[in-house]
């Protein structure tokens, strides 16, 4: 009941507010993940690709992946809009305004379409989300810190590493987490510790 609780209230949030890539480290869960990234020869050719249909993102220079991760995407009833966009808006420390769910965290927040973001959010192998593409800690992060304001988006159902490094990435699912209390999400230790590449007790 709880754990229902709470990822709804985290899909209300994100719908409100919304190298060699071949080889990852960890799997699992979304704190344990941590793709491999390089640093692009010129970050103003740094793009970005979704795939919803696999929920992949890539991160791009050119033909050049610097970053490959699991994503969770939003469901048939309330997908992520598919086209070409800008991230216009990054915010590292982002918290949700209104209500319901003032002041969770929506981490390493890009936003690429008025309440349409990528940030951190627990990632399951389906789409879950009202819109919004939640992606594991380590990779949002980096992500983050990869892109920048102007940094194209293209969000289509497949891209053409989907077959290749897509399908090499590992299963993340975070159904199995338990709830991070409310009183730690609500503290700015959240946002240290994501910092650190960790959360709570993950």
């Amino acid at each position: 009941m709880i754990k229902t609780a709470f990822l709804t209230l985290m899909s209300v949030l994100a719908a409100g507010a919304l190298t060699g890539c071949q080889t990852t480290t960890g799997g699992g869960s979304s704190f344990t993940f941590d793709p491999p990234a390089k640093q692009p020869r010129n970050p103003s050719n740094v793009s970005v690709k979704l795939s919803t249909g696999a929920q992949r993102l890539y991160v791009v220079e050119g033909n050049d992946v610097l970053l490959a991760t699991p994503v969770c995407v939003g469901t048939a009833s309330t997908p992520t809009p598919h086209g070409n966009y800008t991230i216009y808006s990054k915010t590292a420390n982002r918290r949700r305004v209104s209500n319901p769910g003032a002041g969770y965290p929506m981490t390493y927040w890009m936003e690429f379409k008025p309440a349409y973001g990528m940030h951190w959010g627990f990632v399951k192998p389906h789409p879950a989300t009202h819109g919004c593409v939640r992606m594991p800690l380590k990779a949002a992060q980096k992500t983050f810190n990869l892109v920048r304001t102007g940094t194209p988006i293209n969000i289509s159902r497949s891209q053409p590493w989907d077959a290749t490094i897509g399908k090499s990435l590992p299963r993340v699912d975070d159904s199995h987490l338990p709830d991070p209390p409310m009183s730690y999400l609500l503290s700015p230790q959240v946002f240290a510790d994501a910092r650190q590449g960790r959360m709570w007790r993950f």
